[in-house]
């Protein structure tokens, strides 16, 4: 079963290699978002205590979908499904996919085992790999819902979402658009825990049946914990859904204003050169060594109180083809250079030094 469930991995893997593939912020006309207000229908989702999944996150949709109409004309707006309907998660992504849709916001409430004491708070979900059981509990469980589906063993190429080997799938995978899906996860998160003062669980990777069919930049919210009566209070409030439907529309509207940015022609060989060489103006002494901690990188340019930089300033960036990698930090020894990483480590896990020699990165 495993040996066969990786042949028909890797079959279809080489199939999505031979599509020809646009870039994710390749000029075109209009911009579509696609909201997915997940399960309905005969399929209730997580239930609380008073409430239901399905109708929690309609309703924060809706309210999503209206926010965006309402303040970007220029923004189409479609629902994988905007009543009490049960939608197939291959149907979900078929939408999208043939709006050619920019952006992918799919929306659930997380729970846990009533045996169990329920945690609280918000996470964002990519598609990726699980770093953790939890993570493949939440996926789980989300995937479930095929089990409603006819027929969905030779839908799903054998994918049983209760088996751990099913999962092995995901290793195989790769997301073109991976790093503007964690870009906006991370906004959304930002926005749910400090404008809708949720607590932080983080932005997170997991194998997501949805997320892996779409071809655009996806994420799955986990609202809150509809199995925690403090956070089922405040999802299935009226209030609750209009504060958590402005959040996200709050991490929309920064992401669409960088694609905008970012979707103007993008600028020539030289006139990158002109840019890299105005923000590395200065340099240390010909033929000196300088260390920086290089944090992040970015397909477009940030601004210098973006969330994404967590309050480090001043900071440079240099320009790698279209990407932009963001170091903090200057100094010609090493040691001190060691000491600024621990400091940046502490905010940006996987920061590393680079050295640079008049002005250009060595490597």
């Amino acid at each position: 079963m495993l040996l066969q469930l990786r042949k028909i991995v890797i079959c279809c893997f080489g199939v999505l290699l031979l599509i020809p593939m646009e870039g994710a912020f390749a000029q075109k006309k209009g911009f579509t978002v696609v909201i997915d207000p997940g399960h309905g229908g005969r399929d209730p989702g997580a239930i609380g205590s008073g409430s239901k999944e399905k109708d929690i996150v309609l309703a924060v949709g809706k309210r999503l979908g209206e926010l965006i109409r309402n303040n970007h004309p220029d923004v189409n707006v479609l629902y994988t499904r905007e009543s009490d309907k049960f939608v197939e998660l291959n149907r979900r992504a078929e939408i999208a996919n043939k709006a050619k849709a920019d952006l992918f916001i799919s929306l659930h409430c997380n729970a846990l085992d009533r045996r169990k004491r329920s945690p609280q708070g918000v996470e964002t979900f990519v598609l990726g790999l699980h770093r953790s059981k939890d993570n493949l509990d939440v996926a789980k469980a989300e995937n479930s819902v095929i089990l409603y589906e006819e027929d969905y063993s030779t839908k799903y190429q054998g994918f049983d979402p209760n088996e751990p080997e099913s999962y092995i799938m995901f290793e195989f995978m790769t997301d073109q658009y991976l790093q503007q899906s964690v870009y906006f996860a991370s906004l959304v998160q930002n926005r749910l825990v400090n404008n809708s003062k949720r607590v932080n669980r983080n932005v997170r990777q997991a194998g997501f049946l949805v997320l892996r069919e779409v071809a655009m930049p996806s994420i799955l919210v986990e609202l809150g914990y509809i199995s925690n009566a403090t956070d089922e209070r405040y999802m299935k409030s009226e209030s609750g859904q209009k504060s958590l439907a402005n959040s996200v529309y709050l991490a929309f509207k920064e992401y669409k204003r960088e694609y905008d940015k970012k979707s103007q022609v993008l600028p020539s060989a030289q006139q990158r050169t002109t840019e890299t060489a105005a923000v590395t103006t200065e340099v240390a002494p010909d033929g000196t060594t300088e260390y920086r901690i290089q944090f992040l990188t970015s397909p477009w340019r940030l601004a210098d109180n973006s969330p994404q930089l967590k309050g480090l300033n001043p900071v440079d960036y240099y320009i790698e083809g279209t990407t932009y990698k963001y170091t903090y930090g200057r100094s010609s020894d090493l040691k001190e250079a060691t000491k600024t990483l621990k400091t940046v480590q502490s905010k940006f896990k996987d920061a590393f030094i680079v050295e640079f020699r008049n002005g250009k990165r060595v490597k």
